[in-house]
């Protein structure tokens, strides 16, 4: 019997309302789990840089979208005698530094899964001041939702170029599966913990 190819576009249907349902699970599950470190981190940012405690920015997501995505502020408002903000070396305080080598930084970001915004896999949101810059092609990564991490991040991070970050990010739109969400997963973790490519 010939495969008309309904069968595969069924099953690639199911396997995305899979991992939209899987993601929010998750997020609920997670922030609820991570509840005391995330409200201990906050008092120690009030305490340390006062408000905000979450950075915000606005980013494109699937389809081109603009959203606005949540991370643990890490770095300070301090500014020149000429009141311009002094770089970024000089604004990222030590606990900021410890935030982004765990990566509890980017703990926000959950509630953008859990609202739909983001996954926890797929290509990672840009500035939106980039979007002129991309090409047709590579515009093709906001076909899919956003993600915490991607398989740019688990092969290199912040060590790869610009355009070896879309051909990543491009080879996981056109090959996503369940299980390559879960190897990238898995890989997340491993860096995590032996803090590779983390940006300092």
């Amino acid at each position: 019997m010939k495969d008309t190819g309904f069968t595969s576009k069924f099953l690639t249907y199911f396997s995305r309302g899979l991992k939209t349902i899987g993601d929010r699970v998750m997020a609920a599950l997670l922030l609820l789990l991570f509840s005391p470190i995330l409200v201990v981190v906050a008092i120690v940012l009030r305490l340390r840089m006062g408000s905000p405690i979450v950075f915000t920015q606005a980013r494109p997501g699937k389809d081109g979208k603009i959203f606005t995505v949540f991370k643990f502020r890490t770095m300070t408002s301090d500014c020149d005698k000429e009141g311009n903000l002094l770089s970024d070396e000089e604004r990222l305080i030590p606990l900021g530094q410890f935030l982004r080598k765990a990566s509890v930084d980017e703990l926000p970001q959950l509630w953008n899964v859990l609202i739909g915004d983001m996954s926890f896999v797929g290509p990672r949101p840009l500035l939106v001041r980039y979007l002129e810059r991309y090409s047709t092609e590579q515009a093709r990564r906001h076909d899919v939702l956003p993600g915490i991490t991607g398989w740019a991040q688990v092969n290199g991070r912040n060590a790869l170029t610009w355009d070896e970050k879309f051909r990543l990010d491009l080879w996981y739109v056109d090959n996503w599966s369940l299980w390559l969400d879960l190897k990238i997963l898995l890989l997340t973790v491993k860096k995590v913990f032996k803090q590779e490519g983390i940006s300092q």
